[in-house]
């Protein structure tokens, strides 16, 4: 069995490696419209539509942000062969949850807590699973809440990724060349006293502004 320092240089070198090719395929552009690349501890949250969306938010990130930025990840469908779990344990350091609260034998909000205390950042889908529906956005569930109600001091940044659906389409392997974006807004925090319902709904809010497409049409 290798040791953790085998896996962080593992996890560092594959990292570098996808941002590589995912650059090259998609030419993706970070643009910083409400933030900059920051030092700070942060939850990076974003919209869902494809198994690449961590690997382009990722690979949008400056080199020692991204090497302890970490993905959070259904562990259903990472653990679903041996082929999965190399590729989300070893080579990324993904942080594996629990989604099915009957048979689930661990808190998902503990596993993430342990990361974030660890020295984490989090790259974190709101929407609890890929959004395969005509909507910009499903409901948010409540793991940003607790996430943000649990650790007030990590900053929750909005981060829109764009495309990515058309580059890797659910089902397919092979990913087609398209240009693609990833925009970071403005930082969020939990206020005093803000109610779950309050906090997801402006947490929403801010992700959809940063959609490069029109709302409400």
């Amino acid at each position: 069995m290798a040791d953790p320092d085998t896996h962080s240089l593992l996890q560092i070198f594959s990292g570098m490696v996808l941002a590589f090719f995912s650059r090259a395929i998609t030419g993706v552009r970070p643009i910083w419209s409400g933030t900059v690349p920051s030092r700070k501890q942060r939850i990076y949250f974003a919209n869902h539509t494809s198994h690449g969306d961590f690997i382009l938010l990722s690979s949008s990130l400056p080199m020692g942000e991204r090497a302890r930025t970490r993905a959070v990840a259904g562990a259903d469908y990472w653990n679903g062969n041996p082929l999965r779990r190399f590729i989300a344990t070893r080579l990324l350091g993904t942080v594996l949850v629990e989604r099915n609260w009957i048979e689930r034998s661990e808190d998902p909000l503990l596993v993430m807590l342990r990361a974030i205390d660890s020295g984490q950042s989090l790259i974190f889908f709101p929407e609890g699973t890929r959004n395969m529906t005509e909507e910009p956005l499903l409901r948010f569930r409540a793991g940003l809440y607790h996430l943000a109600k649990a650790r007030p001091d990590v900053e929750l940044v909005p981060c829109w990724i764009e495309n990515m659906s058309r580059v890797l389409p659910k089902g397919t392997f092979l990913p087609v060349p398209l240009l693609c974006r990833v925009i970071f807004g403005t930082p969020l925090q939990l206020q005093p006293d803000e109610e779950r319902k309050a906090f997801l709904h402006r947490a929403q809010s801010a992700l959809l502004t940063l959609s490069p497409q029109p709302q409400g049409e």
